[in-house]
C-alpha cells in the first residue's frame, strides 16, 4: 500500500506512538521507512551565554544534535526488532518547511505524525499539523 513511510520524531511519548505505528506498518507492508526530527532553533537565552562563553551556542546546538541521534538510534532498535530497516535524518530549518523538503527528496508516499495533546502546544501545533497536511506531498496519519 504504501512503499515509502516517513515518521517525525521527537522524545515526546506521542511521537514514540506514531514511530511505532510507522515500524508496524512497515513490517506489514514491507515498506521502506525513514525517520526525521528537526534540530530547532538556539533559544533567545543562548544570546546571553555568548558573553561569559562565545563557544555555548555550538555546545547547545551539539547537544541538542546528540540527542536528536540517541532518539534515532532508539528508532533503528525498534525497527531492526521488527525486521524494518530505518534511514534517519536530523535537519534544520523552520518545522513545516524542512519537513516537507525532506519528504520531497525522500518520494515520501506516507507522513506519519504524532499528534502532541499539550494545551499550551495546541495551537502551534494544530498550525504545524494542518499546513504539513495541506502542503505536503503524500498521504498524512496522525497517531494519538
Amino acid at each position: 500500500m504504501f512503499s515509502r513511510i516517513v515518521v517525525a520524531l521527537n522524545n515526546l511519548p506521542e511521537s514514540q506512538r506514531a514511530l511505532r505505528t510507522a515500524i508496524d506498518m512497515a513490517a506489514s507492508f514491507n515498506s521502506s521507512l525513514a525517520t526525521i526530527s528537526i534540530l530547532g532553533e538556539i533559544p533567545a537565552y543562548a544570546s546571553f551565554a555568548i558573553v561569559v562563553d562565545p563557544t555555548a551556542p555550538e555546545a547547545m546546538r551539539e547537544a541538542r544534535r546528540r540527542l536528536h541521534g540517541e532518539l534515532h538510534d532508539k528508532a533503528a532498535a525498534l525497527a531492526r526488532d521488527r525486521g524494518v530497516q530505518i534511514r534517519s535524518a536530523i535537519v534544520e530549518g523552520r518545522e513545516v518547511r524542512a519537513v516537507l523538503q525532506y519528504l520531497r527528496e525522500e518520494k515520501a508516499e506516507l507522513l506519519v505524525l504524532g499528534l502532541h495533546q499539550h494545551d499550551f502546544y495546541l495551537s502551534r501545533l494544530w498550525s504545524s499539523v494542518y499546513d504539513l497536511a495541506k502542503e505536503a506531498p503524500c498521504s498524512v496519519l496522525g497517531v494519538h
